[in-house]
């Protein structure tokens, strides 16, 4: 079996984890805008722990999100990785999604010596170094954002739905934002999306995260199916270091 083409990039470099540690925990309020008017749409949170897996040391992550109003678009997803600590690459990525109704699951295990990931629907190639769509936002928090320039891109592979995606984040550069917590400095881009049931794919989604050692997230604005989707970080616990961006409240 003939592991798919692989993307090479500062994933797939020697990156070690400097932005977050086991203990934090990450709040954020979803809104759909429709024709111009702004609806509390759901919550969702983002959990670090850290865990042997396997006699393995990893940083389990569990994030899960839900709709406040089910008759408008009922939402219920729950998303665990289990990253290596030192290499920050997958071993296990399960998914559990309720989205207006489409419904999928998703068991992916990684096996480094094979490049292999097996489902619950069959066994895949994979590269060397491959993510998940969880472990992949983890990942990219720990990117140096300083050896980069705007429009510079950021390649990197993600095993999602049975098959290898080449993706990439466009690195946009530096800006001040004011979002529903308050005024940060952030690094801003885009990342390249797979299409799927809620969100398009392309370069349509927009993140800003602090600049400052965490590299949270603390705006996300983005298309989806239903209209218009903003996401704001609402609060944080056990931050692996003082949220130093954060110019205002």
């Amino acid at each position: 079996m003939a592991a798919p083409d692989s993307v090479q990039g500062e994933f797939c470099g020697n990156i070690r984890n400097t932005a977050f540690s086991s203990g934090e925990e990450l709040r954020y309020k979803i809104s759909y805008v429709l024709a111009g008017v702004s609806l509390n749409g759901g919550l969702a949170t983002f959990n670090t722990s850290f865990e042997k897996f396997q006699g393995k040391n990893v940083y389990h992550v569990v994030a899960i999100g839900k709709s406040t109003h089910d008759l408008f678009y009922k939402v219920r997803d729950k998303y665990e990785t289990f990253i290596d600590t030192s290499t920050l690459q997958p071993y296990k990525f399960i998914r559990d999604v309720n989205e207006g109704g489409y419904k999928t699951f998703e068991n992916v295990s990684f096996y480094k010596a094979t490049n292999t990931a097996i489902t619950n629907s069959g066994t895949y190639a994979v590269p060397s170094c491959v993510q998940d769509v969880l472990s992949a936002v983890f990942y990219a928090r720990n990117i140096d954002f300083s050896r980069y320039k705007p429009n510079d891109t950021i390649p990197f592979d993600m095993f999602l739905d049975r098959k290898v995606n080449h993706l990439y984040i466009r690195y946009l550069g530096r800006a001040t934002i004011r979002t529903k917590y308050g005024k940060f400095r952030t690094f801003k881009f885009k990342p390249l999306l797979v299409k799927g049931n809620m969100f398009e794919g392309g370069e349509k989604m927009t993140v800003w995260v602090t600049d400052d050692p965490n590299h949270i997230a603390v705006r996300i604005e983005s298309p989806v199916s239903v209209g218009k989707v903003d996401v704001d970080m609402t609060g944080y616990h056990h931050l692996r270091y003082p949220l130093s961006s954060l110019i205002d409240l």
